[in-house]
């Protein structure tokens, strides 16, 4: 059955790569192992029932594949997937025109869920607790309100800030996907995937490259797959090789690690500015010119996933491997007291 959008302004309107990369079903998914076998379980077992889905909420890092299993939830169902985010269900009446244009079994899916406002949020709870919602009408005391009664329905939520999101919305949710950094071997997969679909010849060797420095996340593996080919195209024959793919990568500053400029500014901001810390990260924000939140969920996780940096109750600090990969020595302090 064909996917529904509520809107392009609402949906971002997908690159068109994104939607060519993007697997069909659960079993074209590569990695998160673990959980695509249990969705799979699920989605038989709603199907014989012929029920909705228990609602779900997906979590973790941008960019490895909250929004894509969305799709392939709501493709293998056989129903429709209406996309919105939190920000843009600015009240409840928007709220309950999503709500009330749903037909049985369709999947929402709220992308940043942690953003919805208390009001909003507050109306969402009857909408997948008992599918009714209440509408008030009239102003003053006139004002008076009306239930109305909704289509069964699975809400799909996903976030990068699962401590965001209140208490009584996180227990609503049937099922929690915490989505986890993928293995260079599963990324190399996706890589070679891809590049079959852009029709680009490409070898192990420049597959794994291109995996080794992907920051352990699909997104950043196939943008990187792109400007390699652009690098084979014009300063090679067309192929991808590890040659190539590894000029490329120095050309655009990514190193062996899958560091980019602005992660290792991070690091030295923490080392050089600071002392290794710990800096607080409202101070790190600022040393930076970057938003709080981009720090928070774009370039940390994957640092302190990798160890480079380390969270302590007074900041950051810039671990041990953080020097080795600057090529810097530890000070002695930082090795008695944060390293042992």
């Amino acid at each position: 059955m064909p996917e529904r959008a509520l809107s392009p302004a609402e949906t971002g309107d997908d690159d068109r790569f994104d939607r060519l990369f993007r697997p069909a079903s659960l079993a074209e998914y590569v990695g998160q192992a673990k959980h695509t076998e249990n969705l799979k379980v699920f989605v038989e077992a709603a199907r014989r029932r012929r029920e909705p889905l228990d609602h779900m909420l997906f979590c973790g890092p941008p960019g490895l594949g909250k929004t894509t299993l969305a799709h392939i939830i709501a493709r293998e169902m056989g129903v429709a997937l209406h996309v919105t985010s939190g920000p843009a269900i600015e009240h409840k009446g928007a709220l309950a025109g999503l709500l009330t244009k749903l037909e049985r079994n369709d999947v929402l899916f709220i992308d940043e869920i942690h953003r919805l406002t208390p009001a909003v949020e507050e109306s969402l709870y009857p909408a997948i607790e008992s599918f009714n919602i209440d509408i008030m009408t009239g102003d003053g005391p006139y004002a008076t309100t009306i239930q109305l009664a909704l289509k069964p329905f699975t809400l799909v939520g996903a976030t990068t800030r699962t401590g965001l999101l209140t208490a009584p919305l996180l227990s609503r949710f049937g099922h929690v996907v915490r989505l986890d950094f993928y293995p260079v071997e599963e990324l190399q997969r996706i890589v070679q995937r891809s590049a079959g679909l852009l029709d680009v010849p490409i070898d192990a060797g420049g597959a794994r490259e291109i995996a080794a420095r992907a920051r352990g996340t699909p997104r950043v593996a196939n943008r990187l797959l792109r400007r390699v080919r652009d690098f084979a195209e014009v300063l090679g024959d067309g192929a991808i090789t590890m040659e190539i793919a590894r000029k490329t990568a120095e050309r655009l500053e990514i190193d062996a690690a899958g560091l980019d400029e602005m992660d290792r500014r991070l690091l030295r901001v923490i080392v050089d500015h600071y002392d290794g810390g710990p800096v607080g990260i409202d101070t790190l924000a600022a040393a930076l010119s970057e938003p709080r939140d981009t720090i928070e969920d774009v370039y940390e996780p994957f640092l302190l996933q990798q160890g480079f940096v380390g969270r302590t109750p007074r900041g950051r600090v810039a671990t041990r491997r953080a020097y080795e990969h600057l090529g810097l020595a530890a000070p002695a302090t930082k090795q008695g007291d944060l390293f042992s």
